[in-house]
């Protein structure tokens, strides 16, 4: 029992112990903060350190400490550099020369106001092939698929028709009886030969030798018949394509180079005589059709260079040269049709793209006319770049997002986004272009 009292004494005097250093800490804390004035801020003013004051808005976080004391940038200002940095880039004396960069002043002029009309991307029928079946037959093979890039005289579809077997045995036929009437031909030639010299001897009476003579004409002629049939059957087997089969088959060949769009032809099924089988065309080159509003017949002319854009690529423009414009307006829809070339090489625009066409119209407006070489695309965003140069012979360059309306030759209208007196890059955007782009690319963090 005396064992079980001592151990309890000993825990009171432990807590004793605890709440005599809690006195003491925090008393000697009270006493920091009066020799202070009471105030945290306070204590900073007599440390060297101003006392901050709280703006609106304010969250504190303008600088923070770092070790030993030293201050370090707010993740807001930092991102605040790090755009302002993205929006301009310097180059050197030697970097301008090495890229061909100059600049020039900004000319102002005028230029029609621009109006959207919808288009569509469809192909080139003047580079498109719509194979259909010659003949009716049945659909044995099928060697391509929609998308597939295929070269010229290259076999799309096999088709076996009776009409082609028939085709084949006609053209067989043809060359047989040529060949009979050839020999019968060489054998009269030669009789009346003989008679000739056999009458210059007076061995025969003259109307043996004038029924040689008729002979001989008369193998001729069959000779030239023959040929005559001979050319029909094989023209007659070319267009069915059975010239090389015996067995009535027909391949169907690619009149061009280029892309499959369709194959209706299904391996078995039997087709009738024209009957669709695929579609080829060359991609290189399509057309823009649009359906202009009635205001804007006047306007667009054969040789007039259109602006349209397509969902694909957003923020990017495409240029079509108009080349064919209707005689008259569609009595239903009261619009005007227009057929413009668009160049494809690239291969990016596809056959039924919807496109939004931007079209010159309406009263002239205020613009700034630059060179083609001047307008680039950074990130979807039709973009100059504003130069201040330096004493250096180096130059700081300015991205600064523009609108581009109508173009007239190799220069184009800026409706907004330049005024008189700024100095743009005209000549070797490209290479200012590669250093705004390397500014964009993600850093490697360690």
């Amino acid at each position: 029992m005396s064992f079980d009292i001592d151990r309890v004494g000993v825990r009171h005097a432990r807590q004793e112990r605890r709440w005599h250093h809690t006195t003491v800490v925090t008393a000697a804390f009270v006493a920091a903060l009066g020799c202070s004035g009471g105030s945290p801020e306070k204590g900073q003013a007599a440390n060297g350190d101003a006392p901050r004051k709280t703006q609106p808005g304010d969250t504190g976080a303008t600088s923070t400490k770092g070790m030993a004391g030293m201050d370090m940038p707010s993740p807001t200002a930092a991102k605040d550099d790090a755009a302002a940095a993205g929006a301009v880039v310097t180059l050197s004396a030697a970097q301008i020369r090495h890229g061909g960069v100059a600049w020039q002043p900004v000319t102002m002029g005028t230029s029609s106001a621009t109006v959207t009309v919808p288009g569509q991307i469809v192909p080139n029928e003047d580079r498109t092939a719509r194979l259909g079946a010659p003949a009716a037959g049945r659909v044995v093979a099928v060697r391509v698929r929609p998308g597939d890039r295929v070269s010229q005289g290259q076999v799309l579809v096999t088709l076996q028709s009776p009409e082609a077997g028939a085709a084949q045995a006609d053209l067989a036929k043809a060359q047989a009886e040529l060949t009979s009437r050839r020999a019968q031909a060489t054998y009269t030639k030669s009789a009346r030969a003989r008679a000739e010299r056999l009458l210059a001897l007076k061995a025969i009476p003259r109307q043996d030798y004038e029924r040689a003579v008729a002979d001989d004409e008369l193998a001729q002629s069959s000779v030239t018949q023959a040929e005559a049939e001979l050319t029909r059957a094989r023209s007659s087997a070319e267009q069915l394509g059975a010239v090389a089969s015996a067995s009535g088959e027909i391949a169907l060949r690619s009149p061009l180079a280029g892309v499959v769009l369709a194959r209706p032809a299904v391996p078995g099924t039997v087709v009738e005589a024209g009957a669709p089988l695929a579609i080829v065309t060359d991609a290189t080159s399509l057309w823009l059709t649009v359906n202009a509003p009635e205001a804007l017949s006047d306007a667009l002319r054969t040789g007039t260079t259109l602006r349209f854009s397509v969902p694909a690529y957003p923020g990017e423009t495409f240029t079509a040269r108009v080349d064919a414009v209707g005689a008259g307006l569609d009595p239903g829809t009261r619009t005007l049709p227009v057929r413009a070339s668009v160049d494809n090489r690239t291969g990016r625009l596809k056959p039924e793209m919807l496109a939004t066409v931007a079209a010159a119209g309406g009263p002239d407006v205020a613009a700034a006319i630059v060179p083609d070489g001047a307008v680039q695309m950074i990130k979807g965003r039709t973009v100059v770049f504003i130069v201040t140069p330096e004493p250096n012979g180096g130059a700081k360059f300015t991205r600064r997002d523009v609108e581009v309306g109508s173009r007239v030759g190799d220069r184009d209208a800026i409706l907004r986004g330049l005024a008189a007196g700024d100095v743009i890059v005209t000549t070797g955007g490209f290479a200012v272009k590669a250093e705004f782009d390397k500014g964009s690319m993600p850093k490697m963090e360690m």
